[in-house]
């Protein structure tokens, strides 16, 4: 009960600061290899633990049910090994993905281009794939992310523009010596109720140094 009072009470506090832009939460560690113009970085991450979950929905509808899965997962509705619930430090960023699904239909073998998002929550740097609480619900997956180079373009806003940022990041890595290995996505490090302008929102994209 005590650790359920401190846990929710640490979270309304960390969302009351949050308004403002002040973020108390764990970050991955990364270093900056490479600089493009002012806006855009390149940086080696480790290998990372997340918590996953992919939801047959994009948009404002999937996000929220993407949200609520993981949100529920750290805030209790796990396992650990000692078969009790563990409270789990909100971190960030969050990765949100707009995917598609391939699905073949017989005996045409037609496909089906079917909307869905996934989204990660990274968890403490003390947690292994092993020692991570287990998910009580079986739509949210503890995986690894393994290590890698991504670009980012760092901008504030209410995030209604993530295609354009994303746009503008694969165009500012056109003509430099980085090129892109996937698709672009998107990192959230504030909360909806942060003021607009003190957001911190990043497109992002894997990469790797052209020959």
């Amino acid at each position: 009960m005590f650790e359920s009072i401190t846990y929710y009470s640490v979270l309304a506090l960390e969302s009351l600061i949050g308004v403002f832009g002040i973020r108390l939460y764990e970050e991955p560690r990364y270093h900056i290899i490479a600089r493009i113009a002012d806006r855009v970085e390149i940086r080696q991450y480790g290998p990372r633990v997340a918590a996953e979950v992919e939801v047959p929905a994009t948009g404002n509808e999937g996000r929220g049910e993407a949200f609520r899965l993981l949100f529920a997962y750290i805030s209790g509705a796990n396992q650990s090994a000692a078969f009790a619930s563990t409270k789990i430090a909100m971190t960030v960023p969050v990765e949100v993905r707009d995917k598609e699904r391939i699905a073949m239909t017989a005996p045409v073998q037609a496909s089906e281009a079917i909307g869905a998002l996934r989204m990660q929550f990274f968890l403490p740097a003390k947690y292994t794939r092993d020692s991570a609480p287990k998910p009580l619900d079986s739509r949210v997956k503890i995986v690894t992310v393994p290590g890698e180079t991504i670009a980012t373009l760092r901008f504030s806003g209410p995030g209604n523009d993530f295609a354009d940022r994303q746009s503008e990041l694969v165009a500012a890595l056109s003509e430099s010596q980085w090129r892109p290995t996937g698709v672009p996505y998107v990192l959230n490090y504030d909360a909806p109720f942060t003021l607009p302008f003190l957001r911190r929102n990043e497109a992002a994209v894997a990469v790797v140094e052209r020959p």
